[in-house]
């Protein structure tokens, strides 16, 4: 299990937001959240927060961002808040989960019936980095 903060990649976060709930690391094509422990993540009191935030920030719907859930703690999401998700028109390039325990990976299965082919699960941090790496320069490769 790795925190961001413990790991290589944390000197090259452009920003850093801290909520109650959990903290969201900013890099230049992708995101990392670590949601604290015990917490029921839903749309309404933390994913609307934080979408409207980073879409201020990068000044964007998300279309070109890859968002990596890193795992290090126990929590749940309510899957049906998806589709506030995509009712207000917020899009992702990719979604990474990065599982340590067990139950997170029953999490991913259903996950995945809402993010279908975006959505890529891993075992460490540093794969689900170089993976967002990998698809963001296949768009900045493409322009």
């Amino acid at each position: 299990m790795e925190y961001l903060k413990d790991s290589i990649f944390y000197q090259d976060a452009i920003q850093e937001i801290n909520y109650p709930f959990g903290n969201f690391y900013l890099f230049e094509n992708f995101i990392v959240g670590e949601i604290n422990k015990e917490v029921v993540f839903n749309w309404e009191d933390h994913a609307k927060l934080v979408v409207e935030e980073i879409t201020n920030l990068y000044d964007q719907n998300g279309k070109d961002l890859v968002y990596i859930t890193n795992r290090v703690n126990p929590y749940s999401v309510v899957p049906s808040d998806w589709i506030y998700f995509f009712k207000y028109s917020y899009s992702l390039k990719g979604y990474g989960i990065v599982s340590y325990h067990p139950k997170g990976l029953l999490n991913v299965v259903l996950e995945k019936l809402f993010m279908r082919n975006k959505l890529q699960s891993f075992n460490t941090l540093t794969d689900a980095i170089n993976w967002a790496k990998s698809i963001t320069k296949l768009k900045d490769t493409a322009a």
